[in-house]
């Protein structure tokens, strides 16, 4: 079997597909994206199909090793992008090939579903409380929300209050036994993240997310230190050496790698397996399209340390389409209880419409995220 090529499709309403075709008639689907820099990674993935033009799509391993460490310079949003995109087409490639799905290739599932989680709110939250209860009317038990907006290294006391009435108004709202993540979303610098993390304490969020910049993490040991809650971080890391680090520092509780991110299927096997080592719990990132979550959910098969998984059905970005609108079977992901169930089907175990993404990818997108500036006119963090 050989690789014939690789055609990107730009979609709304900011994702990047990518589908790999072989001389056997057996295709792959990945789904490689930077939200915001979407042409950026789709030249990337020209750059790659020069090496893997005429190669067996079956020697994973060997080609992650050579798209990863075949150049001078390495790693970085987006090559890891590029890569984790290809990576999982190979998968899927494999696994059709084979008739099994990649969870089985990957040793064989310990687990039939996941807990998921849903997002309330948007980049600055507003009826929250109905959003929470919609949420939970619609049977998840987990959500996640902003936390913040805009703060400056160091502010005033009433953004915090603002951030703990939210919160407040939340757990109120959907009682004592939903799992409550507040996303700081790397807005919010050491000085205020130190007294908003001790302010939120009472109420027993499921963790706290990005409480500073990924790359400001030598903080989190000084701010886990004022909250009960877990800390996670993970989805601006891109490698299992970003990773190394935070897991020795042992400051953070759950990892959250993006399959489409952090080099795959491949390299979030081993990211994961790290972090089993140091008892850290494993949730991936994944605010993306279907062919995203699918890869999602074959680690989260595999993997002993997972635990929730994010999935963007209804979520505040997908105005023009949704998670299952390039989804031939919209039942693929199937919810139940505030759980959905892995994919038994081949590969990835999703079929996509390449008509409709044919379709799509006409109009496209050139999604950007905003750009927000501070009172006195500097920029902020969004």
């Amino acid at each position: 079997m050989k690789i014939t090529a690789l055609k990107t499709f730009i979609v709304p309403p900011r994702w990047l597909f990518l589908k790999i075709e072989t001389d056997e008639g057996v295709s792959g689907w990945g789904e490689p994206v930077v939200e915001g820099r979407a042409h950026t990674v789709e030249t990337a993935i020209t750059e790659l199909a020069d090496y893997l033009i005429g190669k067996d799509p079956r020697l994973i391993e060997d080609h992650w090793t050579v798209m990863y460490r075949g150049a001078f310079y390495r790693g970085g949003p987006i090559l890891m992008s590029a890569i984790a995109g290809v990576d999982q087409a190979l998968w899927d490639i494999k696994g059709k090939a084979l008739g099994v799905p990649v969870h089985a290739l990957l040793g064989g599932k310990l687990r039939d579903r996941i807990k998921v989680y849903s997002w309330i709110g948007g980049d600055r939250p507003a009826d929250i409380a109905a959003g929470a209860l919609d949420v939970t009317s619609r049977g998840f038990t987990a959500l996640k929300m902003n936390g913040t907006e805009e703060l400056q290294i160091v502010d005033s006391h009433d953004k915090i209050d603002a951030v703990i009435e939210r919160v407040a108004t939340v757990r109120e709202a959907v009682g004592p036994n939903i799992g409550i993540a507040v996303d700081f979303h790397g807005r919010v610098h050491r000085p205020m993240a130190r007294a908003l993390v001790k302010e939120l304490d009472p109420y027993r969020l499921m963790f706290i997310e990005e409480p500073v910049l990924s790359e400001n993490r030598e903080a989190l040991k000084e701010i886990a230190a004022f909250s009960s809650a877990p800390i996670a971080l993970g989805e601006r890391l891109y490698s299992r050496w970003d990773f190394k680090s935070v897991l020795e520092q042992g400051a953070v509780d759950i990892i959250q790698p993006d399959l489409s991110h952090a080099g795959g299927i491949t390299e979030c096997r081993k990211i994961a397996a790290m972090a089993e080592a140091y008892d850290v719990a494993l949730a991936p990132h994944c605010p993306l399209g279907p062919i995203a979550l699918a890869a999602c959910l074959q680690l989260d098969a595999v993997s002993y340390n997972a635990f929730i998984q994010e999935q963007s059905l209804g979520i505040h970005y997908n105005s023009t389409n949704d998670l299952l609108d390039y989804a031939k079977d919209k039942s693929v992901f199937h919810y139940e209880d505030g759980y959905v169930t892995i994919p038994e089907g081949p590969g990835l175990g999703i079929e996509i419409d390449e008509e409709y993404v044919i379709e799509r990818a006409r109009e496209g997108h050139r999604w950007r995220n905003p750009i927000w500036r501070h009172k006195d006119g500097s920029f902020a963090e969004w």
